[in-house]
């Protein structure tokens, strides 16, 4: 692959960001920032930090989405500072990780930075007040990367300790630890779908389902350090770059690598972006230099190769660049392909050899499509063999010969003789029903005996015809659940065509339940659905389907009654309410709210938060977040305290129920280090308190003061 445009800087680029379908933000070593027109490349605006990072595997900066502040590590790693971009102007400042910052990250909705350290802690800080705001779960290694999910909601860390952690941030808990890495994990990636992607240190890569947390699959073939990620086409593909300066890519449908060479540089990657307008991948390195990489480049050649049916050419222009495989021509290709495999089958069905290696001609110089041509002729070498067995009722024989070549399974010859045999077998079962006719049954059946798969139906039905006769009357009387239990103790019901009936039977109903529930009668759905329940294939989804429906039923009708306590309860515990509209305001709203309650706290403002949060008290899903804004709002008050020189023994008493109330927390841990720097006498031990937790905390512990 060549790039179509090119620049190049003197220091390693560090960062690249998009900010809109005019503009990209480079970043380098030395953290010059330059504002590039996308298109041209030329440089709009450009100032300097002077901020050396020397070691750039990690994010050692960070911006938000308008650009309008930066997070950013120190030279010296011991810092973590958040910028007001045109100023230059500092606005926050975290320097309290034993050991150092090793990455930081602002979430996609632009309301904190965090700073990630030696420590395994993860600080949040306020971007609209630069306070530190709250601390992420703590890891117990250095923590490596971090990520978010587009939508703001959740936040992923990844640390030496060979876990991920996954946090809500409308609540700043716990959903999960993610356990599946035999080593370090180095890097993070959210894809669509509630999915994450994970590469460790030895190059293990997974995709996790974040809906249950569970692995959906790990990618092979990464052999090298990755040093970047990036998703582009709208999440059809994940680009990895590498220390050794390739580019892999893997298709996020099938989860397949489509190149372990897609791109070969001479220097490490050091940032991957990707440009949808353009279909472009941008790629870093640490050489400073930027190239632009269209990713369906060769396309226009490609339709015409096509058209021309220069089918040999068009392979070898997939061989430069693989994802023009996934072009509209390259799957006009395909059906053609398929189409000429078909006409050729039909030739040789019909004995035209001739015709049917000329059909292939223009495929001939493809190696694989000429394998796979003269394979299917060679198989169809017996076929007048078949048809001599079929024309003599050698049937027996007709059968032998298409276990040898399964390929006429699939002609209309076979297809009539596995016709004739159902019917046959559907005569014999009639007769076998009825004491008068039974003596035909073996009549019926003699041509096929010795023919295995039908000898053995032929067995069943002759040793167990009760079993039969008890299956067919509930499949009738539409008793599914004996029917079920039947097959189940039976399998051999299975080869019955009540049976695939049966099954037919069923995918009818869920079909007319899914187009009910697309015009909106749930009611009607619902009866369908409990039908449902007694077929084994569908049982688990209707139950399920019938719980969503009782709960949107439900969700609904607690706004309209507006019975926000139900409503918020059933659409934190449903994570498929949160798609609807209606969800997606409540959860605006309960986010919003949540903001101001936080910047009350800041404030030390307890009528603030509660008249923003009243309506919250009684969510027992919000307890955890509602308790993390008073423990915010409590640390405040104590840090205004030992400020206004408060007397000792009053702080130490508000340290001492924070700590009954919300236990050893880092933000408690780190105000005592201040405190204990200011009244350096003081007996009081932390470490030997009554202590409280988050899990247990309670509205009804509100205090306006921690102090008292």
């Amino acid at each position: 692959m060549n790039p179509t445009k090119k620049s190049n800087f003197d220091e390693a680029i560090v960062y690249t960001q998009i900010l809109n379908a005019r503009l990209l933000l480079v970043v380098d070593a030395l953290t010059t920032l330059r504002l590039l027109n996308i298109n041209s490349l030329e440089v709009e605006n450009e100032f300097k930090i002077a901020n050396l990072h020397i070691a750039y595997s990690t994010k050692v900066i960070s911006f938000t989405s308008n650009a309008r502040y930066f997070a950013m590590i120190s030279q010296d790693t011991k810092e973590s500072r958040l910028y007001e971009t045109k100023s230059k102007k500092i606005i926050a400042t975290v320097s309290r990780h034993l050991g150092g910052a090793s990455c930081i990250g602002i979430d996609p909705k632009d309301r904190y930075m965090f700073s990630c350290g030696d420590d395994g802690i993860t600080f949040g800080v306020d971007i609209k007040n630069g306070q530190l705001a709250f601390t992420l779960p703590r890891h117990k290694d250095t923590l490596l990367d971090i990520a978010f999910s587009d939508n703001g909601k959740w936040v992923a860390t990844a640390s030496y300790d060979k876990n991920i952690f996954l946090s809500d941030l409308s609540t700043m808990t716990l959903a999960a630890k993610l356990k599946a890495h035999s080593a370090p994990v180095m890097k993070l990636q959210f894809l669509s779908d509630n999915r994450l992607f994970s590469i460790d240190k030895n190059g293990g890569a997974v995709i996790w389902n974040l809906n249950n947390f569970k692995v959906i699959t790990r990618l092979k073939n990464v052999h090298d350090d990755v040093t970047a990620i990036v998703v582009g086409d709208v999440d059809m593909f994940l680009f990895l770059g590498t220390k050794l300066g390739y580019v892999l890519v893997y298709d996020l449908t099938t989860y397949e690598q489509i190149s372990r060479k897609y791109i070969k540089l001479d220097n490490a990657i050091t940032a991957l972006n990707f440009n949808e307008t353009d279909k472009e991948l941008i790629v870093a390195t640490d050489r400073g230099e930027l190239f632009f990489y269209d990713i369906f480049n060769g396309e226009d050649q490609f339709d015409e190769l096509l058209k021309q049916k220069k089918y040999k050419l068009m392979h070898s222009h997939i061989e430069k660049n693989p994802l023009l495989n996934y072009t509209k021509a390259s799957k006009i290709f395909a059906v053609l392909w398929e189409k000429t495999v078909q006409k050729a089958k039909e030739l040789l069905e019909n004995s035209e050899k001739d015709k049917a290696i000329e059909v292939f001609k223009n495929f001939m110089e493809i190696p694989s499509k000429k394998q796979f041509a003269q394979k299917l002729i060679q198989e169809y070498a017996e076929y007048d063999k078949f048809l001599h067995f079929v024309k003599n009722r050698k049937i027996a024989l007709a059968y032998a010969i298409t276990n040898i070549h399964p390929l006429y399974k699939e002609t209309k010859i076979y297809k009539s003789m596995e016709l004739e045999w159902e019917k046959s077998f559907e005569l014999a079962k009639k007769y076998f029903l009825d004491p008068k006719l039974s003596h035909k049954v073996q009549e019926i059946l003699a041509p096929y005996r010795g023919i295995s798969d039908k000898t053995k139906l032929i067995q069943e039905l002759t040793l167990n015809g009760q079993v039969y006769k008890r299956f067919r009357d509930a499949v009738v009387q539409k008793d599914f659940k004996l029917s079920f239990e039947l097959v189940k103790q039976n399998p051999f019901l299975k080869e019955y065509s009540e049976y695939k009936a049966l099954m037919k039977y069923s995918d009818t109903l869920y079909m007319k339940a899914q187009v009910l529930l697309g015009n909106g009668d749930t009611h009607a759905a619902i009866k369908i659905f409990r039908i449902l329940l007694d077929f084994e294939d569908f049982k688990d989804e209707a139950k399920e389907s019938i719980v969503r429906i009782e709960n949107r039923q439900k969700f609904f009708n607690a706004i309209k009654e507006e019975d926000i306590v139900l409503a918020y309860n059933l659409l934190d515990e449903f994570s498929d309410l949160q798609e609807s509209q209606e969800g997606k305001e409540l959860q605006m709203l309960w986010e919003s709210d949540l903001l101001k309650a936080n910047e009350s706290a800041f404030c030390a403002d307890i009528l603030g938060i509660k008249i923003v949060l009243d309506k919250y008290m009684k969510i027992k899903s919000k307890n955890i977040a509602i308790a993390n804004v008073l423990s915010r709002y409590y640390i405040t008050q104590l840090e205004n305290a030992l400020k206004e020189n408060i007397d000792q023994k009053i702080i130490e008493n508000g340290i001492k129920n924070y700590i009954l109330y919300y236990g050893l927390t880092e933000e408690i841990e780190f105000f005592f280090d201040d405190f204990k720097v200011r009244y350096p006498d003081s007996k009081l031990n932390i470490k030997s308190q009554i202590e409280g937790s988050l899990s247990s905390w309670r509205p009804s512990m509100i205090v306006k003061s921690i102090l008292d």
